[in-house]
């Protein structure tokens, strides 16, 4: 809801609010919480405060929260709000897999550590999976794919996020629309010292100019995958590259779990995208993972695509992050709402 310029158009946000009813409570998608949030929080000026404090860890993100926040409690004054995290589902990584071999002055000064993010998305997508086989949470381990503009991976093990593919920052691992992922660090190195690119110019192309349009010219994976099927070799090369990148990140995570019950694809491509699923399992048969390709066809929103008696099962989940932060505000003003 933005006017020219970006400014939020109250107006439609207030007859957005008029259409929807009594509103008992606010749940915000907040994308850092850095690492004092590790679950979310009712509002209230400390708060804000120390979520304005977060703004250099989450630039691009931070301040459009922050002004939706005010625009929100200035058209529901009385409504409690809550902000609930996109970084609090891998909050509690073990060290192993948070940690950056990194100096620990650079650690300590500058919170420097892998936070991960699409927590709400991995939190939904791990739960209603052991909702629809039956499985109790406990016990449970599950590697959810959250695949859409932005991807990343979650090895999720009784419920409990234990690796991730992002990291410090949203441009760690897969290969996504317009985000590079995983790079060696040395090469940006390189870049600045030989190619004279400066911190604006290197953060555009990796953040807006890389991934799938980098490699193919165009970020839509819809559009990659019809060139790719008609013989285009920029196309097939950037599948090429996104399948081997999430084919090694799936394999990792159940490293990480130590086995696997459940493959989850979630998000725009997840939920879609036929052939990558397909493609994607091909390649990690060896793990038990295999997909039936009728089923894999199929267009219900939760379904179970995996083949009959295949070791591990694959299903795709629609992401709802909206139910996710529903589900937060509930249990959190429930509980009295100062827990975070």
């Amino acid at each position: 809801m933005e006017e020219k310029g970006g400014r939020l158009d109250t107006g439609a946000l207030r007859s957005a609010i008029s259409e929807a009813g009594r509103v008992d409570a606010v749940g915000h998608r907040v994308v850092h919480g850095g690492p004092r949030f590790s679950g979310p929080v009712r509002l209230d000026a400390k708060r804000l405060k120390e979520l304005r404090e977060l703004t250099a860890l989450a630039p691009l993100h931070q301040p459009p929260a922050l002004a939706a926040i005010a625009a929100v409690a200035a058209a529901l004054p009385r409504a409690p709000a809550v902000a609930c995290f996109d970084t609090a589902f891998h909050h509690r990584l073990p060290s192993a897999a948070a940690t950056y071999a990194l100096p620990r002055e650079w650690r300590d000064r500058f919170a420097i550590r892998r936070y991960g993010f699409h927590g709400l998305s991995h939190a939904y997508a791990s739960r209603r999976a052991a909702e629809m086989l039956g499985r109790p949470v406990a016990g449970f381990r599950v590697v959810t794919c959250h695949l859409g503009s932005g991807a990343s991976l979650s090895a999720v093990r009784s419920g409990r996020s234990v690796d991730t593919t992002m990291g410090f920052t949203p441009l760690e691992g897969l290969v996504m629309s317009t985000r590079s992922g995983s790079v060696d660090p040395g090469l940006l190195i390189w870049l600045q010292r030989h190619a004279r690119l400066g911190l604006t110019g290197l953060e555009d192309r990796l953040e807006r100019g890389s991934g799938l349009l980098g490699l193919a010219g165009s970020g839509d994976m819809r559009e990659v995958l019809a060139r790719a099927a008609r013989g285009d070799a920029d196309a097939r090369l950037a599948l090429d590259v996104y399948l081997h990148r999430l084919r090694a990140g799936i394999a990792a995570m159940v490293a990480a779990l130590g086995g696997l019950d459940a493959l989850v694809f979630t998000g725009g491509v997840g939920e879609n995208a036929a052939t990558i699923r397909l493609q994607a399992a091909q390649g990690l048969s060896y793990l038990g993972v295999k997909v039936d390709a009728r089923a894999n066809r199929a267009a219900a929103p939760d379904r179970e695509i995996g083949a009959r008696g295949a070791a591990v099962r694959t299903l795709v989940v629609h992401a709802r992050e909206d139910l996710e932060i529903a589900r937060q505000v509930r249990r959190l003003l429930r509980s009295g709402g100062a827990r975070d």
